[in-house]
């Protein structure tokens, strides 16, 4: 009925004519304030007010779209740790985008919105002015203005002044004024619909009609604008994906090479690439549903007898093979009461998804904003194991946070599932491999964070292998039994800290010991090793830009035994990300591994990358 009222104030100055013929008892004689009315938005009155879903994290972090990290939009305080759902504010396809939340206050900042489409206006080309009084401002001793400012002060048109005044000492273009002849126009139907009629008075109607006469124009533009709106509503009513759920994207293009390593057959320049979409859903508002589409054609370099996984890069991470699309990981987070989160993955599942690596300017949830490198984002210590099963974080207050998981696999080393799905002999979510970590975060002030992190798993596959049986950070001998069934039963301790000296310059460091008992291979067990430090240069040259070099030694075994050599395998990286805007970043970058396969008879392998990145 409003609407209604409206257009015929917009099209019909004969209604106001119409209502001056009423009797004049229907109106109050006296003045009346209107006191307490909320002010109505310039051009708003038929606008749906809708918005996307609740917003989730590290797309920032899809396991790298920052389809958590984006950070992944449940909350502010509450985000995932995979890429594709951003690291910076996920942007959102097909789903409809939330309406900027406007209030009867912001009228006033609507006008200022007018006053510069007014001035624009007056400069466009001839066709576009109907007469001469269109190029002239409304200026404080005109008798439209000063009309326009007693309705204002009498029915409280536009809010924004402690006294809901409409004060002005300066000139106001024709489509200012008639922003607020609009509101003035919207209030009094208000009035009139809401059958307080008496407080409008007879006078006032006269005037309103002869200022609308005179404004006809700028206010026809006004209600172009609404229709305008209100069709772009409907239609993004109907073409929206969901009302729960949003669709974040990342985009990888690679150009890379390996140099200097013979023996191998040699390693040509590729153009490689991964894609990974995230649907993230959220029911309460808090809660998050992940379920990502993974397809990629990152195959890895050969490499030297022994060297394993050094160097391997994000983009190689999650390869599908040929680009075939697969569901690759499925995850639920909700929390319980205010300290409280669960993480309950059904497949592909990683440790940290929910415990924090204390690497906040390196670890970009294995996507492609952060180090070229899966080994310079984080402690190897997080890819031990992965795949289904259960996660939370406590925080026990400001200071100390306690993480704890279980994670169950069935991967071997012929087949891959990232999840507990195997209901056969020495499969399923307590009889196959699996990881358990607890970890103990102490964060001792917004500069400086340290973690404390233990890992009891038993492995059927690589032990840094994140629960797809195959390694994913250091060498061979570190990873799996060569010599008995290839299992192994891990107790790993780790340590790392973080230090902001400044929001510009972060410092992190890591280091982890693991005892790892090879079943069946005639020997003790084995002492692995790893460590590294990292710095970084957050918005370095431009925001969003990131610096960082890291020096570290991937995980090697101490004593292998055997005759088999444990020269310590270093790896060196330094990395640019330029963003060239909101969705685009370009990447060059190095990584330098010496002693690969963790012998000094092996050639170095230098690998050469420029990365390109989309993210939405």
């Amino acid at each position: 009925m409003r609407k209604i009222l409206l257009n015929s104030l917009f099209t019909s100055p004969a209604v106001l004519g119409a209502a001056l013929l009423m009797s004049s008892s229907v109106f109050a004689a006296q003045k009346t304030e209107v006191a307490g009315l909320p002010a109505v938005e310039v051009g708003t009155q038929s606008e749906a007010n809708f918005s996307g879903s609740a917003a989730i994290a590290p797309l920032a972090d899809v396991k790298s779209l920052e389809a958590v990290k984006p950070q992944a939009q449940v909350s502010a305080e509450f985000s995932s740790a995979k890429s594709v759902v951003v690291n910076e504010p996920v942007k959102v396809a097909q789903a409809a985008p939330e309406a900027p939340a406007t209030t009867s206050t912001d009228s006033l900042n609507q006008l200022n919105r007018y006053s510069r489409e007014g001035r624009s206006m007056t400069s466009a080309s001839s066709d576009q002015v109907t007469s001469v009084s269109q190029l002239s401002d409304v200026r404080p001793t005109d008798w439209a203005f000063q009309a326009l400012q007693s309705l204002v002060e009498r029915y409280g048109c536009i809010a924004g002044y402690p006294d809901r005044t409409f004060r002005g000492n300066r000139a106001t273009t024709r489509f200012e004024f008639a922003a607020g002849l609009n509101a003035c126009l919207n209030r009094i139907n208000e009035l009139i619909a809401a059958s307080t009629a008496d407080l409008v008075k007879k006078e006032d109607l006269a005037t309103l009609q002869k200022l609308q006469e005179q404004f006809a124009a700028e206010l026809a533009t006004l209600r172009g604008r609404v229709d305008a709106l209100e069709a772009r509503t409907t239609t993004l009513e109907k073409q929206q994906f969901s009302t729960t759920t949003k669709l974040a994207g990342e985009g990888i293009f690679a150009i890379t090479d390996e140099f200097g390593v013979r023996g191998t057959g040699g390693n040509n320049t590729v153009f490689q690439n991964r894609v990974r979409l995230a649907l993230n859903t959220s029911f309460t508002g808090k809660d998050l549903l992940v379920t990502r589409i993974a397809a990629g054609n990152a195959n890895l370099f050969a490499a030297p007898a022994g060297s394993g996984a050094e160097g391997i890069q994000t983009f190689n991470f999650g390869n599908t093979g040929g680009n075939q699309a697969f569901i690759d990981w499925v995850a639920y987070y909700f929390p319980v009461g205010e300290n409280l989160r669960f993480y309950v993955p059904a497949v592909s599942g990683l440790h940290y998804d929910y415990a924090p690596t204390i690497s906040p300017a390196l670890d970009a949830a294995d996507g492609g904003t952060g180090p070229l490198s899966v080994f310079a984002q984080r402690n190897p210590i997080y890819l031990i194991g992965g795949g289904s099963g259960i996660g939370a974080t406590f925080n026990l207050n400001n200071t100390f946070q306690v993480s704890a998981g279980y994670l169950a696999d069935n991967s071997t080393g012929s087949q891959v599932t990232f999840g507990a799905n195997n209901p056969a002999s020495r499969a399923g979510l307590f009889n196959g491999s699996y990881s358990a970590l607890a970890q103990l975060t102490f964060n001792a002030s917004d500069a400086l964070q340290i973690g404390l992190t233990y890992v009891n798993a038993y492995r059927q596959g690589a032990i840094f292998d994140g629960g797809s049986a195959l390694a994913s950070s250091g060498t061979s001998l570190a990873n799996r039994n060569i010599l008995g069934s290839g299992a192994s039963q891990v107790n790993a301790y780790g340590a790392s800290i973080a230090f902001k000296l400044s929001p510009n310059i972060v410092l992190n460091a890591f280091g982890s010991y693991i005892n790892a008992n090879f079943v069946d291979d005639g020997q003790g067990e084995k002492d692995i090793w790893t460590y590294g430090a990292g710095l970084a240069f957050p918005d370095f040259g431009k925001k969003g830009n990131l610096l960082g070099f890291v020096a570290g030694v991937e995980p090697y075994v101490g004593n292998p035994g055997g005759g088999l050599r444990n020269d310590i395998p270093l790896h060196f990286e330094g990395f640019y990300k330029y963003q060239l805007n909101d969705n685009i970043s370009i990447t060059p970058g190095v990584i330098w591994i010496v002693n690969p396969g963790q012998n000094e008879n092996n050639d170095d392998i230098v690998i050469g990358t420029i990365r390109t990145t989309f993210t939405f």
